[in-house]
């Protein structure tokens, strides 16, 4: 079996994958702290919350990660690049402690910890599944043509 090597774009890729997610979902989540409660019934509420400042940056960065993803997809395989981007929990993580101050249990440090090693066992794998070429049409063998009974 023939293993693929990730070229430098494609780990600039991953990493944009990586990373947009979890500082997108912290934007949003530092936005909504500040935000009153927000219902679909009052769409007008909804819309403003959008235009604010970390809202509005939030879901930039997760447009960066929904078009980094794309691209990673159509290179490597989902499971490849899903596993992948689970990285991003250890980001969130620290992100979350760190920046919003929320406390972290141990139960979700292990569980972070747990990610993280099942991430590096995906990275040792191919990124892509190599499938059989297809046959040529060239390689297919002339139909034998039956006229009047004569071969």
């Amino acid at each position: 079996m023939v293993q693929h090597k990730l070229l430098p774009r494609q780990y600039l890729i991953l990493s944009l994958v990586a990373v947009c997610a979890p500082l997108g979902d912290s934007c949003l989540s530092r936005g909504m702290t500040a935000m009153p409660s927000i219902s679909l019934a009052d769409p007008g509420a909804l819309i403003a919350a959008v235009f604010t400042p970390w809202i509005a940056a939030g879901i930039a960065l997760l447009i960066g990660f929904f078009a980094s993803y794309l691209t990673a997809l159509s290179w490597a395989d989902l499971t490849f690049v899903l596993p992948a981007t689970a990285f991003g929990n250890v980001i969130v993580a620290f992100l979350s402690r760190f920046w919003l101050h929320e406390a972290i249990s141990l139960e979700r440090w292990a569980g972070i910890v747990l990610i993280t090693l099942g991430v590096s066992f995906v990275a040792q794998g191919p990124s892509l599944t190599q499938h059989p070429a297809p046959i040529a049409e060239e390689a297919l063998p002339e139909e034998t043509v039956v006229t009047g009974g004569q071969r």
